[in-house]
């Protein structure tokens, strides 16, 4: 098959590999849709993957072409990207993301910048015929964005203000609106992220204070200034993943305290019998509109122009996606 492979940092070849061997347990999958996240350029370009070779990606969706339960095949479906250990005190309580020593599609292990994936039966999320291989893909940052919304006590006619304006920023305003919050406002330092919020509906002018702040740029500015502009008493989440250490004033710690703020981490998304938000994601994609995200789109041969559109930011992106 045909994939795209991080041989080293900076060095991503498309090229022949052989193809995956559905083990007992497993099903094989054509992956139709990826999505390239942010994370997945800083791995290409800067941090790597915990090994190399390594087939990046974990936003992906496709056809079961194989398993052991036959009438899976045919069948559409997205892949939550965590294998867990399920021997730690986590993963017995089905807090699966937290896994103290978990695997992981994309970058501990082979991804969906593939043409087939082989992957457990467990980590599937079989979707209906009517959602596109695009949505389906597009699955994997909307629970993330699903999940953080849900680390607040929203309640409809609640001011949710996020701080990003990027792919998962805009999916947690959706989440938001869908939800009936009274006020959505997305804030970014890029121009063109702001004019594309607004075209999708969203205020960009920070009005007043308000119940719930998301922090999803992973800056520090970003950090001090979601304690400004909260409720007292209100939740901020800090969902952003940082590139650099994160510091915070001694005005914004203060505001922390005199607010009496609930500062909450969210990492991943709920995949388990008590919660799964992959479900709520594959049930409510049409309503969400989702696909108004994507940008661009390239096959996985055109991988390396992919990553340096995104890398160059010499044309604006949101959800760029590989279509096969």
């Amino acid at each position: 098959m045909k994939a795209c492979v991080l041989h080293a940092v900076n060095d991503l070849r498309y090229e022949e590999v052989p193809n995956p061997i559905r083990k007992s347990g497993e099903v094989l999958i054509r992956i139709r849709a990826s999505g390239i996240c942010g994370s997945d350029v800083q791995r290409v370009f800067e941090k790597g993957t915990y090994s190399f070779p390594t087939i990046p990606g974990h936003e992906f969706g496709g056809e079961i072409i194989d398993a052991d339960d036959k009438s899976l095949v045919g069948r559409k479906c997205a892949v939550f990207p965590l294998l867990p250990c399920r021997d730690c005190s986590c993963c017995e309580l089905g807090d699966y993301a937290q896994c103290e020593d978990y695997n992981y599609f994309g970058s501990r292990c082979d991804g969906g910048f593939a043409e087939l994936i082989s992957v457990p039966q467990w980590n599937i999320v079989l979707a209906p015929d009517e959602i596109s291989f695009e949505e389906i893909a597009m699955t994997e940052p909307c629970a993330v964005a699903l999940h953080s919304l849900e680390k607040t006590d929203f309640r409809t006619g609640s001011s949710v203000c996020v701080f990003g304006a990027g792919p998962i920023g805009i999916m947690v305003g959706k989440w938001a609106r869908l939800k009936g919050a009274s006020k959505i406002t997305l804030v970014d330092i890029d121009e063109r992220k702001i004019e594309f919020a607004r075209k999708l509906g969203f205020e960009t002018e920070i009005d007043g204070l308000y119940d719930f702040v998301i922090e999803g740029a992973g800056v520090s500015a970003s950090y001090e200034n979601s304690t400004k502009v909260a409720k007292p008493f209100a939740t901020v989440v800090l969902m952003g993943n940082p590139v650099k250490d994160m510091v915070i004033s001694q005005k914004g710690y203060s505001d922390i305290l005199r607010k009496e703020l609930i500062i909450k981490g969210t990492w991943n998304s709920s995949f388990n019998s008590r919660i799964n938000d992959w479900e709520t994601v594959l049930a409510n994609l049409k309503e969400l509109d989702i696909l108004a995200l994507v940008s661009h789109r390239f096959n996985i041969s055109e991988c390396n122009e992919a990553f340096d559109l995104m890398k160059t930011q010499r044309e604006f992106f949101s959800k760029v996606m590989f279509v096969n």
